[in-house]
């Protein structure tokens, strides 16, 4: 679910992988925006800045453009600050969430905006640094707050939620066949002892599912994981409000690129961009009314996916899924 590789040996490891990130279908991203942020004062966002990778190669490759880039978590703000210094009078950085993206647009005065970037799920540095919780490969406190000044942690929710609630939850947010068996030992654990620390729920997880489950598909906590990280972020319904805002945002000609990392993310810009792409006529127009026209041309057909060759050079690339579109013409109330 990653977006950025770099490797994760102690603090020297750190440092050094964030100077070389490698982030996710980097040069396909900036080709996708490339028309639109090739005119004299566009403006780009980056909704999800993370390490500053996507970043740092758009100001690079175009040198007139303006960005503003969004993240909740203030430790990716101030690291990526650092990595962007040399472009600091282009780039204004902001801790907010992206569905937060008309405010932060509006605070600044800008009423719209040439190009739009999305780089869903974790970054690599809240996968890496272990004390945030969210990879079950490493113990650590079962927190998974993107933003870790505000909201209830991956703990909370496991201790406190409903039985069905968590069942629901496995299901809808992590694809998880085994969510009943996995969460009838959740909550014959936590009413001997609360969990705290990841290393706990991945042993329970791994006690409750049948050999078979465990010898397919990797590590068998990953969905798991993945379903308490988007509950705890509210990410699916972040999303939700942030694709069509980050749309409507757009100026004719403008261009949007997201990249998801599972299923429900992908289907869910995919269901905006194609109700963006269609005509709303009624059957039977003999000539379809300007209102009634298409908003977005897509750029992708279908969803575009990593190379083999980015996926050797960066694991995390493996599930990436591209979707590009163009607003083609304003909204006609």
């Amino acid at each position: 679910m990653g977006r950025e590789a770099h490797s994760n040996e102690g603090d020297d490891g750190r440092r050094e992988g964030r100077s070389r990130h490698v982030p996710v279908m980097l040069q396909r991203c900036l080709d996708l925006l490339a028309p639109a942020l090739q005119q004299p004062r566009a403006v780009v966002v980056d909704c999800t800045l993370g390490l500053g990778g996507h970043s740092e190669a758009l100001l690079t490759r175009f040198p007139e453009a303006r960005l503003v880039a969004l993240d909740r978590d203030k430790e990716a703000l101030r690291l990526s600050g650092e990595r962007l210094a040399p472009h600091q009078d282009r780039a204004t950085l902001v801790h907010a969430v992206y569905d937060e993206l008309p405010e932060v647009l509006e605070r600044l005065g800008i009423p719209r905006v040439q190009g739009v970037l999305f780089d869903l799920g974790v970054s690599s540095m809240q996968l890496d640094e272990a004390d945030r919780g969210f990879a079950y490969a490493q113990d650590a406190p079962l927190d998974m707050r993107m933003d870790q000044t505000t909201g209830i942690g991956a703990a909370e929710v496991l201790n406190t939620y409903p039985p069905g609630e968590l069942v629901r939850i496995l299901r809808a947010y992590g694809e998880e066949k085994q969510a009943k068996r996995i969460v009838s030992a959740v909550v014959r654990e936590r009413e001997k002892e609360p969990f705290t620390n990841s290393a706990r729920l991945v042993e329970l997880i791994r006690d409750a599912l049948p050999q078979a489950v465990k010898r397919t598909g990797g590590n068998p906590a990953k969905r798991t994981f993945q379903a308490l990280r988007i509950e705890v972020n509210g990410e699916l319904s972040v999303l939700e409000r942030a694709i069509p805002a980050a749309v409507k945002a757009l100026d004719v000609g403008g261009r949007i690129a997201v990249l998801s990392y599972h299923s429900l993310e992908d289907r869910l810009v995919k269901q905006v961009f194609a109700a963006g792409a269609a005509t709303t006529a009624p059957a039977g127009l003999p000539v379809v009314p300007e209102r009634y026209q298409p908003r977005l041309k897509l750029l992708t057909r279908g969803a575009e996916l990593p190379t083999e060759e980015e996926i050797a050079e960066n694991r995390r690339a493996a599930p990436a899924r591209l979707r590009g579109a163009e607003r083609i013409r304003e909204d006609v109330e």
